[in-house]
């Protein structure tokens, strides 16, 4: 069985110290930003630390969370705030 299996994958958004967003999917949010903070996960965010969680939302699969991902990483800056201020938003 793999270790992703069964579990429910998550969208979050990161807010880098620069003021800066960084979107990606996980199935455990609150390891993936310690990861981010320590700079043992993204590129992006190894020099934009400290990061904070400003947004999350569970999606389901790995695909949908992919899909999910794309979508939002698309919108323009301001359309993405709107998004997270949604509850739950479908729009993505």
């Amino acid at each position: 069985m793999k270790q992703s299996e069964g579990k429910k994958w998550h969208l979050y958004v990161l807010q880098c110290d620069d003021g800066t967003y960084y979107t990606g999917i996980t199935t455990d949010v609150t390891r993936r930003v310690e990861m981010h903070n320590r700079a043992t996960a993204a590129k992006y965010t190894r020099g934009r630390r400290p990061v904070r969680l400003v947004y999350e939302e569970v999606v389901g699969s790995r695909s949908e969370a992919l899909k999910k991902e794309a979508a939002f990483k698309k919108h323009a800056r301001v359309m993405k705030i709107a998004l997270m201020r949604k509850p739950e938003s479908d729009d993505c």
